[in-house]
């Protein structure tokens, strides 16, 4: 999609901080990170939220769970992390893309606060 934001990261397009690439999925460093580690995931593939995953990209979903872990062991995050998608206005979705935040290298109280 020409004009997403996390498309034209994808296609180098927008500089950005890579944390980890495969041909289905791209991290990169949150531009106002909430934790010391904060990676935002995204599949290469435009899919605008959870909101829109079905049985044709699905795929993705577990595409980016696979590289979470390989984030995981890459960024030795032996501790834990917190991933965290959101989708739609309410849910406070600021770019129409799918995507996911991987938060770590700090305590993450739950609710958050």
């Amino acid at each position: 999609m020409k004009d997403c934001l996390f498309c034209k990261i994808i296609a180098g397009e927008i500089p950005s901080e890579k944390v980890y690439e495969n041909d289905d999925v791209f991290a990169f460093k949150d531009i106002s990170p909430q934790a010391p580690f904060h990676a935002v995931i995204v599949p290469k593939a435009h899919i605008g939220s959870a909101a829109e995953i079905n049985a044709e990209n699905s795929r993705y979903a577990a595409k980016i769970f696979e590289a979470v872990a390989e984030i995981a062991k890459e960024q030795k995050l032996d501790n834990g992390f917190r991933v965290v998608t959101n989708a739609g206005e309410d849910g406070g979705q600021t770019v129409g893309h799918l995507h996911f935040h991987m938060l770590a290298k700090r305590y993450l109280q739950w609710p958050p606060g």
